[in-house]
């Protein structure tokens, strides 16, 4: 799918300004010139120049492109259902990691995405778990990134 300028140079906008308005309650440190708002504000001011640049662009070529161009995969079952298990993978990890933990619903997720690409399901589960496993060691003992165990708590090492 793809989207004129416009669009994406309003969106640009609105995540430009929604930052600048989150970071207006950020406290100014006493005898600091700078804030922890400036870095923020700076990128912040960068997206909405670079999204009103944008935004006059496809404006202006709006008769060429249009606003909206679905590309041909849009037409199929098959990669709308890969799509979908991709955005429900998503939804159904922040709804159920903590509860289950990362491992089992990463796997799960993993998994169904395979699947969803018509990976046999024995195959999709074994790489669905080694990559898990991985992507474990490297998060939770490498960089330390507090990772949930859920229903796996007892078992932790």
């Amino acid at each position: 799918m793809k989207l004129n300028d416009a669009v994406f140079g309003l969106l640009l906008f609105a995540l430009g300004a929604a930052v600048l308005f989150a970071i207006r309650g950020f406290p100014n440190i006493p005898g600091q010139p700078v804030g922890p708002a400036l870095f923020p504000g700076l990128i912040a001011a960068g997206l909405c120049a670079c999204g009103v640049l944008l935004a006059v662009s496809g404006w202006r070529r709006r008769s060429e492109q249009a606003w909206v161009a679905f590309d041909d995969w849009v037409r199929s079952p098959r990669h709308v259902v890969a799509a979908l298990v991709l955005l429900g993978g998503i939804v159904f990890y922040i709804v159920a990691a903590d509860k289950l933990g990362f491992l089992p619903t990463a796997t799960l997720v993993l998994t169904a995405m395979l699947v969803s690409l018509r990976v046999p399901l024995g195959r999709a589960l074994l790489i669905a778990v080694i990559a898990v496993l991985l992507i474990h060691l490297v998060f939770y003992k490498l960089l330390r990134v507090p990772l949930p165990w859920g229903v796996l708590k007892n078992y932790t090492y």
